[in-house]
């Protein structure tokens, strides 16, 4: 049975898209079938998995409020065994839709329940908010993956996503645990982002992956090109932590891809 994580954080900037992007594609590469759903209207992880925007015919909006059928939205990305419901601009919308709609916090997990036999691993890229489109993320979901960048502010908001968290295992998802948090960021020149890693693993204990993201140029790059990290330069030090993170989430000792 395929697993459905959520990875989301209410506070932009914090890696959540580039989490999501890298770890999808790493653990394709690692032989799974693996799908990404962006759900984030910004379509950040579209774009970072080098699929046009306005090219699909259907996107998730599609399937949320149109009630399209989510293997007519699927796109077949540039990695093998990776696949994509897209989003673009109209998904920003949906939150004032979605209020009105029948069992409205159930709407992605109903049609997520069509295809998530069809996979290993279900992502979900919410968007920096607390709204019915993250909610209906941990409502489908069946864990959390919760990015935290090692700069100051780090743990500010966390206290408001664990409540969300606890709200809908209460409400509507009592099955929904925490998978792991994952400090991004990381910049081993500063006693800053030493610090933050000191309090994340205080506040989370034993939730955090020993694996860090660096702060890294090339993962800020590879974006732009469509490319995940892997594709885009193999052999940097962003590549090499996304791997070993993809490794540390399937619980495997060898090496997921890029490595070798």
């Amino acid at each position: 049975m395929s697993k459905i994580i959520a990875v989301a954080n209410q506070k932009g900037g914090v890696g959540k898209t580039t989490t999501t992007v890298n770890l999808s594609a790493c653990i394709a590469q690692a032989g799974k079938r693996v799908l990404c759903v962006d759900l984030d209207p910004q379509g950040n992880s579209t774009s970072g998995l080098g699929v046009d925007k306005e090219a699909p015919e259907y996107c998730v909006y599609d399937v949320l409020i149109n009630d399209v059928d989510p293997r007519e939205a699927l796109v077949h990305t540039q990695v093998e065994g990776l696949d994509l419901l897209s989003s673009r601009k109209e998904l920003s919308g949906a939150e004032v839709e979605l209020v009105g709609a029948l069992a409205r916090e159930t709407v992605l997990k109903r049609a997520l329940s069509k295809i998530r036999r069809d996979y290993d691993y279900v992502f979900i890229d919410c968007p920096p908010s607390l709204g019915l489109l993250t909610i209906n993320a941990l409502t489908a979901a069946d864990t959390l993956l919760a990015p935290i960048q090692c700069e100051y502010y780090a743990l500010e908001g966390l206290s408001d996503l664990m409540n969300t968290v606890k709200l809908v295992k209460n409400r509507l998802n009592d099955k929904l645990r925490v998978e792991g948090v994952v400090l991004t960021m990381f910049d081993g020149r500063t006693n800053l982002s030493a610090q933050v890693v000191t309090e994340v693993k205080k506040f989370f204990k034993n939730k955090v992956y020993e694996t860090i993201i660096p702060r890294s140029v090339r993962l800020g790059e590879a974006p732009s090109f469509g490319l995940p990290i892997t594709l885009y330069d193999d052999k940097c030090a962003g590549a090499r932590a996304y791997v070993a993170l993809a490794r540390e989430l399937m619980g495997e000792e060898e090496p997921a891809a890029g490595e070798g």
